[in-house]
């Protein structure tokens, strides 16, 4: 079985409202573990990341551990004022 099947059998096909909690939850993991990883790949800590966010350490955390989801507007902050980098984002349809 592939995971995909896995999904579309215990949580339904896309569209529905159980599957699509479970796909935004996916989501919103994939960007605290990548701005985990990225954070530990600098050698900044949580502290150190969210003075230059102009946030707390407790959010930081809080995002990177799937607890809180990150606002657009605080995500361009991390990746552009935190990690020096652009943030991207595309919709496909």
């Amino acid at each position: 079985m592939t995971l995909e099947e896995f999904k579309e059998k215990n949580y339904g096909k896309r569209g529905t409202a159980e599957r699509e909690e479970l796909e935004s939850g996916y989501e919103n993991f994939k960007i605290g573990a990548l701005i985990h990883d990225t954070r530990i790949q600098m050698g900044i800590t949580q502290e150190q990341l969210a003075k230059k966010v102009g946030t707390t350490k407790s959010y930081i955390s809080k995002i990177e551990n799937n607890i809180k989801e990150a606002r657009i507007s605080t995500l361009q902050k991390i990746v552009e004022l935190g990690f020096g980098g652009q943030l991207e984002l595309s919709i496909r349809l």
